[in-house]
């Protein structure tokens, strides 16, 4: 059993409240769980108007298959969401 472990820190494109901000976050984790099958909690950054950080986490038997599915939720998170990445931090366990 390989586990994954990825944290993305993230601005919100014109986001003026938290309200918006987390509307946004929302809309992130509830696409990306839903279409990975993943565990996935917004763990950082929670009174920044702008900032956010969400950690995720997958289990797989194979190494290559979590890695894949890992990066294709980055690509798939930076390309989908009115966000800009500034950072990810993955370990695979």
């Amino acid at each position: 059993m390989h586990v994954g472990v990825c944290t993305i820190a993230f601005e919100v494109h014109a986001s003026d409240s938290l309200k918006a901000k987390r509307q946004v976050v929302r809309s992130i984790k509830d696409r990306v769980r839903h279409r990975f099958n993943v565990s996935i909690a917004e763990v950082g950054d929670l009174d920044s108007h702008t900032d956010a950080e969400l950690g995720i986490a997958y289990v797989s038997n194979d190494v290559r298959h979590l890695n894949s599915v890992m990066d294709k939720i980055v690509n798939y998170i930076e390309d989908e969401f009115p966000i800009s990445v500034s950072g990810v931090d993955m370990e695979l366990l």
